[in-house]
Order: C-alpha cells, then structure tokens, then sequence
C-alpha cells in the first residue's frame, strides 16, 4: 500500500493506516493521508502517464489503494478541461477554461471522491457506509457502495430536487429526507452511525475522500502541460475540492512533476450562504455558522463547512480570495455558459462563471490572465432548482 501514514491538519498527531479512522481523536480535526513521494516520484513521471488508464486512478501512486483489484471504479476522472474562447470573449478575457466535471459517473466530481471513499471503507471491512448529502455527493455513494456489494445510507435535506432521491434510491440506497439543511442531516447521520457502527463518509470526516478530490488538481497540471494557471475558481460548499487541489499541487511539487508557482483559488459561494466569503473579508482562521442559509445552488447551501479552516488556509496562501454571488448571477452565468459554449452546467459552475465577471470588473483579476473555472456537474439535474428562476 503507497499510503504511510494519516497527519492531523491542526495538531500533530498522526496515525498508522490499516484501521477505521473518522476525525483526529485529540483534536477532531480532519485527517490527510500520505505517502512515500520519494518513491512516488520514481514511476509517476509524464512520460509513463502517457500509456495508463484514462481516470483518476493513473495517479495511483498518490492514491490510498494501489491494487486494482480493489477499486471501486466506474471510470471516474479524466474530465476535459475545454478552452472556452467565445466564453472568454464575451466576458473579456483571452484565457479561460473549464475544467467540467459534469461527464463523470453520476454526473459529478462527487464520483472521485466517494470511489476513493468507499473504495477504502470496503478495503477497511466496512458493510455500510453513509452521509449527508444536497444530492449528488448522495447519489455517488449509492454507486459505488452498488458496486463494491455495500450497504449505504443517504440523509439529504427535504427540499432537494426528486432526481436526486430516485436516483439515489434506484442505485438501491436507504434515504431518509430530513426536515433542515445539510448541517442537520448531518447531526442525524453521525448519531445513527455511531450507533450502527456504518463507515461515515460525510465531507472531510474520514482522510479517503479528499484523495479522489485531489485528482483534479493533477489532471489540471497534466492537461495544462505541468503547469498551472494563474486563477482557479471552485464553487465552494464544503470545500474538499479545493482542499484536495491544494495538497494535489504540495505533493506535485514534491515529486518535481510542477514548480512553487501556485494558482490563485477563489472560492466562489451564494450571497444566501457565504460564511467563507465573510471570514475571509474579516480575516479570521475560520468561519462561523451561517444563519439562515439559502440558495437554489444546493451544492453552496453548507453554513458551516467543517474543512473551513483548510479552505481559508488554502485562499490565503495562494493571494487568492472569496466571492459571493447572488441567485440571478448564478442563473445569468448558467446561461452564459449555455448559450457561449455549449455547456449546460449546474448552478455551482454558473456562480463561477458570475464570480469571474465580478473579479473581472473588480480589477482582481486581468484580461490577459489564464483562468480555470470548474463546473462540478450537470445542470440537468437541477432543472427543478432553477426552472423558477430561469
């Protein structure tokens, strides 16, 4: 197994690997995997990627299962990054991409993190698994707990899109809706959970889905060439994408795949729900519960993200910043998206494309600058979301 050891991100505990592990015991912090990069680095090179499977198992040296036979994989990662000129045009700028998410299994990057997720809760001898979900981190967990013989259970917030609990239920998981948001499905998973003893793979509540979420970092820095853009914008709920960019880039450089240059992240969240965006603005380490919470984007709709620390941790270090966009810019970004490019993306990656425009005609970012926007998923399953205000 290429896996060393798990870290605490806040204290200095660490942990062997091989056991059942959520948060760190000392601190409740999440925990980050590891790995012998030294020895990595030996056979993760560009020329021998050329060759190997197009998903994001090709970096599986920096991945927590090495063997293929264990994998839980229905062909997730490797997603085109698009240059999307007309899109650039029509907002001004001469550079951009999106990295678009929307192709993988079940319709979104949900899909490399729970395959490493349940991937490693199957490798640890777990029967069930569980989380909380808005929806597609939902529907991905019934996939893959269907493809590794596992039993899942799914808490998702009443109002959510009736796609997203067919589907989920199709794929033969347990879905309980639940009077609140995503914060009090949570509280509900982790008491029956405890109580179960299920396997939780709730956002950043065990160290193995991080590790699918970071691949997107290394298929970036391969697409672009090994090298990296001078902006990401990643929509941002509970953060674990942004997160695993940012540990996908310390490890990159590690191996010598990339050099120190590093992308500045903005995380995009909905005026509705912009707890980041505030304690960002304030300069605080982390971020308190957001009261109140609303957005159509349900994928934004997390008030209090328990990764925050690490997401405004990873903004700062980069220069990077947070911005809030409100409902009609998302919707007018979706749009943008559409009608430029083809793409019909979901809410989240229409509020990148709004954050874009703002940071555009803010002066925080320049014309002749290379962006990244990422789109997480598809727009088709949030037609219920967004009929109302389309």
């Amino acid at each position: 197994m290429p896996l060393t050891r798990l870290d605490c991100t806040k204290c200095d505990r660490t942990y062997a690997p091989g056991v059942v592990l959520n948060l760190c015991a000392a601190c409740n912090a999440p925990l980050f995997a590891r790995y012998d990069l030294e020895r990595a680095a030996r056979t993760l090179r560009p020329e021998a990627l050329a060759s190997r499977e197009r998903s994001m198992w090709r970096y599986h040296e920096v991945m927590p299962v090495e063997d293929p036979a264990q994998r839980l994989s229905l062909g997730e990662g490797w997603t085109p990054l698009l240059s999307a000129p007309r899109l650039g045009a029509h907002l001004g700028m001469k550079r951009v991409w999106v990295k678009d998410e929307s192709g993988n299994p079940t319709g979104s990057f949900k899909a490399r993190g729970l395959s490493a997720a349940v991937t490693m809760a199957k490798v640890l001898g777990a029967k069930a698994v569980c989380l909380p979900s808005a929806g597609n981190a939902g529907s991905a967990l019934g996939a893959y707990a269907a493809r590794g013989g596992l039993e899942a259970h799914v808490f998702v917030p009443r109002d959510i899109a009736s796609l997203f609990l067919m589907e989920t239920r199709a794929y033969g998981a347990h879905v309980e809706t639940v009077d609140g948001l995503i914060t009090d499905a949570g509280r509900i998973c982790a008491g029956l959970a405890k109580e179960h003893g299920w396997y939780e793979c709730a956002t950043l509540k065990e160290p193995f889905r991080v590790e699918g979420k970071k691949t997107m970092g290394y298929e970036l820095a391969e697409q672009l060439g090994w090298t990296l853009p001078d902006v990401i914008l990643y929509p941002t709920g509970g953060g674990t994408g942004l997160i695993g960019m940012w540990k996908a880039f310390e490890e990159m450089e590690a191996m010598g795949l990339i050099g120190s240059k590093r992308p500045r992240m903005v995380a995009v969240q909905a005026e509705g729900c912009a707890p980041i965006v505030k304690a960002h603005a304030e300069g605080k380490p982390d971020a308190p519960m957001w009261p109140g919470a609303t957005t159509h984007a349900h994928g934004l709709r997390v008030p209090k993200a328990l990764g925050d620390f690490l997401i405004l941790r990873a903004v700062k270090e980069s220069r990077g910043t947070a911005v809030a966009v409100t409902e009609a810019e998302i919707i007018q970004g979706v749009k943008d998206a559409c009608s430029a490019e083809g793409l019909f993306v979901a809410p989240e990656g229409g509020a990148c494309v709004a954050a874009l425009r703002k940071l555009l005609a803010a002066g925080q970012v320049t014309p002749e600058e290379s962006v990244v926007v990422f789109n997480t998923g598809t727009g088709f399953k949030y037609v219920e979301n967004m009929a109302p205000l389309w």
